[in-house]
């Protein structure tokens, strides 16, 4: 992808490229190359990039927020029957997962529109559970001020587990990668490691995906991926869902020195390994306790 001033312009960059592209056994795409101004819009891995007026504006695509809508339908409608606790477990992950991936762009009206969305959606869940209750019944059963440090009286779930919503999630905006810095230099590691760092949301999973990457995405017992293939430092909607999974399941967080025996919670004393791995370990533990 590339921005250029002139459609003249934007031959020129395409030529440059094809005949870089060329002696490496490599050309374009025809179906998935255009070029477009700006004033017409582009989309582009789930965003779509646009000038209005002197602005250029990067929001979600309408694609991307049909297939949200329709993933929140589909999530809501196979937990027909369930307990609620069983709906917040499966569809927090996609909430939070794809509000931290579209966090960096214009999305805060979209962000309203899919909780109005998921709203809805519940309401038609909880009716289809107690169609014998009156609306009050179901408001009162299911919605409630359950989010610490919140006002908001409409949050659907219990005290124990409740749903967060899009619009809960902070827009931050992106900043540019300074200079022509490359991953690929050894000289930068800390300058990537610190911008990755920025890059984690401020969420309950924030603690484990700084562990994840500090362990390039290992569990330090068995040497296999945390989570299979999914990138411990995300760049897409269903690796972010992933790693919010995380937090209920699939990996633990483990105290190297334990609580028991004085050890702390700095990230320092800690590490993230498969449950397997955990209950491995902790298994091993008593064994080697004298009878």
């Amino acid at each position: 992808m590339g921005l250029c001033s002139t459609k003249e312009e934007a031959e020129d960059l395409k030529n440059k490229l094809s005949a870089w592209l060329d002696p490496r056994g490599l050309t374009f795409n025809e179906e998935k190359t255009r070029i477009v101004h700006l004033r017409e819009g582009f989309d582009f891995l789930g965003f779509t990039v646009r000038r209005f007026g002197d602005k250029l504006i990067i929001k979600p695509s309408k694609e991307a927020v049909r297939r949200a809508r329709r993933r929140v339908k589909e999530l809501i409608r196979f937990h027909r029957g369930h307990p609620e606790k069983l709906l917040v477990l499966s569809l927090s992950p996609f909430i939070r997962g794809w509000a931290t991936y579209y966090r960096h762009v214009v999305s805060s009206d979209t962000f309203g529109k899919l909780d109005t969305y998921t709203y809805t959606a519940l309401r038609r869940w909880a009716l289809h559970s107690h169609p014998n209750k009156s609306a009050r019944w179901i408001r009162e059963r299911y919605w409630g001020q359950f989010a610490k440090g919140r006002r908001d009286k409409w949050v659907f779930g219990n005290p124990s587990h409740h749903l967060p919503k899009f619009s809960w999630t902070r827009i931050v905006r992106h900043v540019a990668v300074k200079g022509d810095n490359s991953r690929d230099d050894p000289s930068l590691e800390d300058y990537w490691r610190n911008r990755a760092r920025k890059r984690m949301p401020q969420a309950e999973s924030k603690r484990i995906l700084n562990l994840a990457y500090r362990q390039k995405g290992l569990c330090t017992r068995c040497g296999q991926d945390l989570i299979e293939g999914a990138g411990f430092d995300p760049d897409d909607v269903r690796d972010w869902a992933r790693w919010f999974t995380a937090s209920y399941r699939g990996i633990h967080v483990h105290h190297l020195v334990y609580r028991s025996r004085g050890g702390s919670g700095h990230l320092s004393n800690l590490e993230v390994i498969h449950a397997q791995c955990h209950r491995q370990l902790h298994a091993g533990d008593r064994r080697k306790e004298p009878e």
